[in-house]
């Protein structure tokens, strides 16, 4: 919410890269929102039950968001490309309505793709063990209570995630092979050091998402791994969301200045 913030109040940080920035920490600020209060009131109210409905909404949200953020990532890695290696053409390809439109891909083609998952799981049948091996409704736990064939589920569940994960990682390594390369021809180490400094923090939240992610989510077969899934599950739900806002203002000049002067303006006024 502070990016969100100070983003938007902020004439300096009205860019496109602060945009999809805070795009993506709306998204989390949503994501963590389906997970963290079930997951406090399961620690501090013992409260361990939820409805098949609420459930299914978990699941939904959890796996749109997280999809939604996996695509923002992507375009993120894009619009780094295009300022470090199309800097003449950056301003007039990256526009207001640019943006807009690509946050709106990124949000509807998750929605097709996780709706389609979540009605087809909503359509098993759910007559043996009732206790989820997770302490949210993830689609791997979820599927192995069904007492259904879930071979078909299983492989379109697979399919569907591996195509999410391994397309938006593919673009962003096809992005950042392009940066590394341009960042090693341009001719003072000066120079290099800023243009890898505008990649870094982007490149270490890459890595803690994908790292989970493809661990707890790319295995065809799910029900072998679900006790060693929570512990990467709970870097994926809590740690990483965490991490991010730090990672990602920790090492930005923009974002301290933005911040000093807010805090200034503060002081001012008492």
């Amino acid at each position: 919410m502070f990016i969100i913030t100070i983003t938007w109040t902020d004439h300096r940080l009205q860019t496109p890269m602060y945009f999809f920035l805070s795009s993506f920490s709306f998204c989390e600020f949503c994501f963590i929102t389906t997970i963290i209060p079930k997951l406090l009131s399961i620690f501090l109210l013992g409260q361990q039950t939820i409805n098949f409905t609420s459930c299914l909404t978990q699941a939904f949200s959890f796996l749109f968001l997280g999809s939604t953020i996996f695509f923002l990532m992507t375009v993120m890695s894009l619009d780094r490309y295009l300022v470090i290696c199309k800097p003449l053409h950056y301003p007039t390809i990256m526009n207001l309505r640019v943006c807009f439109l690509l946050d709106f891909f990124c949000y509807t083609v998750s929605s097709i793709i996780i709706t389609g998952l979540i009605l087809k799981v909503s359509q098993l049948s759910f007559c043996g063990p009732r206790v989820i091996p997770q302490f949210f409704c993830d689609l791997g736990p979820l599927i192995h209570l069904s007492c259904s064939d879930t071979r078909s589920i299983e492989t379109m569940a697979f399919a569907l995630i591996s195509f999410i994960l391994f397309t938006s990682l593919i673009i962003t390594i096809i992005a950042y092979s392009n940066i590394m390369f341009t960042i090693m021809r341009l001719p003072s180490a000066k120079e290099r050091q800023k243009a890898f400094s505008t990649c870094s923090s982007h490149l270490i939240v890459l890595s803690l998402m994908y790292g989970s992610c493809v661990f707890i989510y790319v295995k065809p077969k799910q029900a072998s791994r679900l006790d060693s899934n929570r512990e990467a599950a709970l870097v994926n739900t809590v740690l990483t969301p965490l991490l991010n806002p730090v990672i990602y203002t920790l090492r930005n000049k923009q974002v301290h200045q933005a911040l000093r002067d807010v805090l200034s303006r503060v002081k001012m006024q008492k």
